[in-house]
């Protein structure tokens, strides 16, 4: 969340992510992916108000949730089985050493990486968090899909009534795009007449840039596969932490 948004603001925003956003069905294959890869000692990077690292809390596995905004992570505190967690309020460089079989980035947090500089930094952060053998799982949208089309008031627009704050009204509208990063606005409208706006910059890469950034950070890139909410809009990238055996 930017940082020029008051403390009042960024709580009230907070407490809209849920609310606006209750379908979180495209979890579900992430929490396979666990399952099937086996992992046991999870680190959800960008887990935001929390609920995919309390859906795998809630079925044993030791997670550590990792974010950036601190009132997300406050609201994913309050929420019940948050005691399983442990939450960290940071980002890739605050990932504890040696501590996990499994990174995931769900939603768009690989996106939000913007140079190949910031983005290569993570990937060494990731590795260093692996146990040997350990995974990264990310999602990043296809650039040829052109999601950012679709991002107008008209297609994005969805309203609910928040608990403690009232009607609220959210919609997007892209601001610019330049080479591989869109820059969109986020409106959210209040029963009270504020309207708080929150500008976001996603980088877009090629499968082909992240196979060849994943490589040099020490990474075997396994799969690619489909989201299945967003077929042929998004890759699923599935990676293993290479150890010198590999090489």
């Amino acid at each position: 969340m930017p940082d020029d948004i008051d403390g009042y603001d960024r709580s009230r925003l907070a407490a809209l992510y849920d609310p606006l956003d209750p379908d979180r069905s495209d979890l579900d294959v992430y929490v396979d992916l666990v399952g099937e890869l086996g992992a046991r000692r999870l680190i959800d990077l960008g887990c935001g108000t929390g609920t995919f690292a309390l859906m795998l809390a809630g079925r044993g596995i030791r997670v550590t949730a990792v974010d950036p905004d601190e009132d997300a992570v406050d609201v994913a505190r309050h929420k019940e089985g948050a005691d399983a967690v442990e939450w960290i309020v940071g980002d890739a460089a605050d990932l504890p050493a040696m501590s996990a079989n499994l990174v995931t980035m769900t939603a768009n947090v690989a996106q939000h990486f913007l140079t190949d500089a910031e983005w290569d930094a993570a990937l060494a952060s990731i590795r260093e968090a692996l146990l040997p053998g350990g995974y990264l799982v990310f999602e990043s949208r296809r650039p040829e899909a052109r999601a950012w089309d679709g991002w107008t008031p008209e297609r994005t627009r969805v309203e609910a009534d928040v608990e403690d704050i009232g009607h609220v009204e959210s919609w997007q509208e892209v601001l610019d795009v330049t080479g591989h990063t869109v820059t969109f606005r986020t409106s959210n409208a209040f029963d009270d007449g504020t309207v708080i706006e929150v500008d976001t910059t996603l980088c877009f890469r090629t499968e082909q840039e992240l196979r060849v950034s994943l490589a040099a950070a020490g990474f075997e890139t396994l799969e690619v596969r489909e989201a299945p909410d967003r077929p042929g809009r998004e890759f699923v990238f599935i990676a293993r932490a290479a150890d010198e055996s590999d090489y």
